[in-house]
């Protein structure tokens, strides 16, 4: 994959995205009852790719859809934590023992503490916790450890945490020769009509992918790269099925390939395979029947998250700078595409 950030962009040396997670962090993860806070993810996107002055301009717009942090109900301890796992009430209780963890530990051990408990609930929240942590780790891995950075990635676990809901389990279906065959042969789900958790709870089976991955680290993370490659590749073609949906099943799997360098090399392979699961999840549940064409980006990376900066649409933003991860002619195309199937706001 094709980083296209240049180095300026990868540390935000105007403090605007420490300012803008100060001023996020007063806010809960979700609003409307179940709809995802993409604002944390959003701007960290914006900053990294030089769009650092617009970034409070672009709050200032997506003030509306915030609601304040819940209040905290029961304390979650090392002891009682197994009680409070997937349920959203206690949101706030998990916000506040993963801020507690964070301040008293390093954030890459307790990362790697939680990173296997969460991982089976990698759809949850339709896989917005998981990507919040992605965007959170990969700026902390630039090495600027601000007290408002890990801050965000122990609200990126809280809301993990409170929205735990592992998938149903599933019948193995043919393997698949590559990433693209597998999402290609994923079964739709009966009715994909309602929302995200109506749609995942008729899941029955998947292809195995990747089949030949046994633990190898490397191998895994080679695989992983596939897949976020592959998902990229097919918004372009079926990203019309839903357009701001399908974003995750590529923008998931990227949170994760994101977060591999800073969790033990024993958990790729795990991590490799509930990426899979969570891409094929919203596959299945978004997908359309029928691909459709699409036409050249026609501009550089840096123009078309200029582009998707000034069409303001979260998702848009998010999957954009998934897309310039990968980085060739066909996730360029992608993007382009989300840029024109989401509608802009303001």
């Amino acid at each position: 994959m094709e980083n296209t950030s240049s180095d300026h962009t990868s540390s935000d040396r105007t403090g605007t995205l420490d300012e803008a997670l100060e001023r996020l962090h007063a806010s809960g993860p979700e609003h409307g009852g179940w709809l995802s806070n993409h604002a944390p993810m959003a701007v960290e996107a914006l900053v990294r790719h030089g769009q650092a002055p617009a970034v409070h301009h672009w709050l200032d717009g997506y003030r509306h859809k915030l609601e304040d942090m819940p209040d905290t109900s029961a304390r979650v301890t090392a002891g009682n934590w197994r009680e409070a796992l997937g349920d959203p009430r206690r949101v706030a209780d998990w916000t506040e023992y993963f801020v507690r963890e964070t301040g008293e530990r390093p954030w890459r051990e307790v990362l790697a503490e939680w990173w296997p408990r969460l991982l089976p609930g990698i759809a949850a929240g339709a896989t917005h916790p998981v990507i919040r942590v992605g965007h959170s780790v990969r700026t902390l891995l630039a090495g600027e450890e601000t007290a408002p950075r890990v801050a965000e990635l122990a609200h990126g676990l809280g809301y993990w945490a409170a929205r735990h809901q592992p998938l149903p389990a599933l019948t193995p279906l043919a393997p698949a020769r590559s990433a693209a065959a597998a999402l290609d042969a994923v079964p739709p789900v009966p009715d994909q009509n309602g929302g995200i958790r109506d749609r995942l709870a008729q899941l029955t089976a998947f292809p195995v992918w990747p089949g030949e991955v046994t633990g190898d680290p490397d191998e895994a993370r080679a695989r992983l790269t596939e897949l976020v490659t592959a998902a990229t590749h097919r918004y372009a073609t079926h990203g019309h099925g839903e357009p701001v949906m399908l974003v995750h099943a590529a923008t998931a799997p990227n949170a994760v390939l994101r977060a591999l360098p800073a969790l033990p090399r024993a958990l790729w392979a795990p991590s490799t395979a509930a990426a899979w699961a969570a891409s094929a999840a919203v596959t299945a549940a978004y997908g359309p029947a029928e691909a459709a064409p699409y036409r050249p980006a026609g501009a550089s990376a840096e123009e078309l998250f200029a582009r998707a900066a000034a069409h303001g649409d979260d998702h848009t933003i998010k999957f954009t700078d998934t897309a310039l991860d990968v980085g060739d002619a066909t996730a360029l195309a992608a993007a382009l595409r989300s840029i024109e199937l989401n509608p802009p706001v303001g």
